[in-house]
This record gives structure tokens, C-alpha cells and sequence, in this order.
């Protein structure tokens, strides 16, 4: 997972805090976990893979939605990047030594792991290391903004809606209702950048007045749904059901669901979220998940125990320092963009 939710709000400035979106995130990762580790529910149900969808989806949209949020704010895209590099590059190089280093693999497997393409056809990825295609998605995702900032700056993000669709619309014409390919994948990311446009900009009141009365616990059930096999046609509409809801939370916060997402525990596995799906499966396939069912079974609460004690010191001790010394030297090493042009950009943001 990535980067931490303190964003702007949706009126009144940048830099206030949204506890809704901690709430997901931390509800993403549960998700994703339960899907990995537990055993949910009659297998022909497919409730496992359907809880990893849904994990990812909102994953995706929190992913997207402080992507957008952070260019708004600051157009400077050799600062974001060295920011974004500095905090998913560590952990994820590191993991991927040691599970590629076990794995005993060829150069190219390794080159294409640590360059994040290892999820593009041919694929690369192996058996410790499939849930790193994610992380290849960001980071491609990551460079591909960029670009677009640096070349039409904020004309460019309003780009992302029309890329959004067309990206659905590839992914409906194959009948393609999940991939780990990125170009199949985008499109979850790019409806979060969608909402940021909604929820930040100057135009849209109307827009989010009416997302703000949306009815949540309905449209929950249709975001569960499209990530279910059996949801069909639904599955293509998955990163706009995910986007409304999440964006429905963060501009009616007093609303019933919006007040459950702000919890101490949400909170916490929203802070070490990343690490947590950065290090699981390694442990999973560690004697913490060895044996046949039952004693698999047996061991998980000290799986869970080395996974949270694991990523507790990584997101507190490891991760931080790559963090705090990425953003001093986006800070403290970089040219800002002349003031004409930051007053430019600060327009089109509320």
C-alpha cells in the first residue's frame, strides 16, 4: 500500500486531515490480508478473490485520490517523485532482494522487479513476489503523471477522467474483469484522480452536493458486488462505484459509515498498511504458514503476531527514515517554479 492520508479537504483548504480515508485504508488492507491468509467462506463462493478486489479497488482510489491531490497543490514533479520514490522504494527493493535472492532467479527477472515492469507481459513475477505487481502499477503510474504534468501541467490532470474511461472501455472490449496488467488495471487508480478533480476544484458544486447525499450503504453493496465473478457487467463499473463511495465519506463526514471509518484501529492499520502487504507473504510461506490445513491454522495468530511486529518497526524505524530524507532533499535541493506560475496552479484548487 502507500503513503499516508493527510490531504486537503473539500473546501476549505489544503492540509486538513480526512479520517475517512484512513478508514479505508485501513479497511483496504484488512481486506486484502483476509483474502491472502484466512479462509472465507464455501470456496465455490469465491469470497477470497472477491475480497482481495475489493481490498485493491479502494486501495487504488486512495492511491489516486492523493496522487491528484498532491499535484494540484505543487506542480513540482522531480520533488514528487523523489518524495514518492523515497517512500515505496525501500521497503519494496529490500522485500524483493531477499524473495529473489531465495528464489534463485535470472538477471532479467531481477532487472524487471526492481525497474516495477515485472507485471507487463512477458511477467516476470514469481511466486514470493506476485503481489508486487500493485507496486509495479504505482510506480508506472507514478512516472506516467509526471510526465503529463511536466508537459501540460494542470491541463494535464484534467486529462485523467478521459483516461479513465478509455481505459474501462479497453478492459470491457477483452471481457477483462481484474488483471494484474497494468493497462487492465488503471483505470481503479485513475477514477480516484477523477474524484480528487470533483472533490478540489473550483467547478463541480453542484456535482458534489449530489455526491454528498448519495445513499452510502447501497452503494457499498453495488462496489461489493462488482468485485464478485458473479457481479458480470458490474465489474467494469468497479473504480466509479469505489470512487462515489469514498467520495461520498469525505464530503458528508457525519454520516453513519463516515463516522465508523474514524476509528483508533483503522488508524493504525492505515499507518502500517504498506508494510503490511509489502511483507505477508514472505511470512506465509515461512514456517508461521507451513503444514497441511489445520496446523497452518494453528500457527496464524503467530504469523499475524511477527507480521504486525514486523511492520510496526519497518513503517517506525526503516520506512521513516527513507521518508524523512526523501522529502529534505525534494525540499531542500530543488528549484521552485517561478511564483506566476504557482499562483496559476493554485487556482484551479480549493
Amino acid at each position: 500500500m502507500t503513503a499516508q492520508s493527510t490531504l486537503a479537504p473539500a473546501v476549505d483548504g489544503h492540509g486538513a486531515h480526512l479520517p475517512a480515508l484512513d478508514g479505508w485504508r485501513g479497511l483496504s488492507i484488512l481486506l486484502v490480508l483476509a483474502a491472502h491468509l484466512l479462509p472465507l467462506g464455501p470456496k465455490a463462493w469465491t469470497l477470497n478473490y472477491s475480497a482481495g478486489i475489493l481490498g485493491m479497488v479502494l486501495f487504488f482510489t486512495l492511491s489516486g485520490f492523493l496522487i491528484t491531490s498532491l499535484l494540484l497543490r505543487d506542480q513540482n514533479v522531480l520533488r514528487f517523485l523523489i518524495r514518492r520514490f523515497f517512500r515505496i522504494v525501500p521497503l519494496a527493493w529490500l522485500y524483493m532482494a531477499v524473495a529473489l535472492g531465495l528464489t534463485g532467479v535470472s538477471a532479467m527477472v531481477w532487472l524487471a522487479h526492481f525497474l516495477f515492469f515485472a507485471n507487463l507481459p512477458p511477467r516476470d513475477l514469481v511466486p514470493l513476489t506476485l503481489h508486487i505487481w500493485s507496486l509495479c502499477l504505482e510506480m508506472q503510474f507514478y512516472v506516467g503523471i509526471a510526465l503529463l504534468v511536466a508537459l501540460l501541467r494542470l491541463r494535464g490532470l484534467w486529462l485523467l477522467p478521459v483516461l479513465a474511461l478509455l481505459f474501462s472501455a479497453l478492459r470491457a472490449w477483452y471481457g477483462i474483469y481484474a488483471s494484474d496488467i497494468s493497462y487492465y488495471r488503471v483505470d481503479e487508480i485513475l477514477a480516484g484522480c477523477t474524484l480528487a478533480l470533483l472533490v478540489h476544484g473550483h467547478a463541480g458544486h453542484t456535482l458534489r452536493a449530489w455526491l454528498a447525499r448519495l445513499p452510502q450503504w447501497p452503494l457499498l453493496a453495488l462496489l461489493v458486488v462488482s468485485c464478485m465473478p458473479q457481479g458480470q457487467w458490474l465489474n467494469y463499473l468497479r473504480p466509479y462505484f469505489a470512487a462515489l463511495l469514498v467520495g461520498a465519506t469525505v464530503l458528508a463526514p457525519h454520516t453513519g459509515m463516515a463516522k465508523r471509518l474514524d476509528n483508533r484501529v483503522l488508524l493504525y492499520l492505515a499507518a502500517i498498511s504498506y508494510a503490511l502487504y509489502v511483507i505477508h507473504p514472505l511470512l506465509g510461506a515461512s514456517w508461521f504458514g507451513s503444514g497441511d490445513i489445520a496446523e497452518k491454522y494453528a500457527k496464524l495468530p503467530l504469523l499475524l503476531l511477527m507480521l504486525f511486529a514486523l511492520a510496526h518497526f519497518s513503517t517506525h524505524h526503516f520506512e521513516r527514515w527513507f521518508i524523512a530524507f526523501g522529502r529534505t532533499l525534494a525540499a531542500g535541493s530543488l528549484p521552485r517554479w517561478p511564483a506566476s506560475a504557482q499562483r496559476n496552479g493554485d487556482k484551479h484548487v480549493k
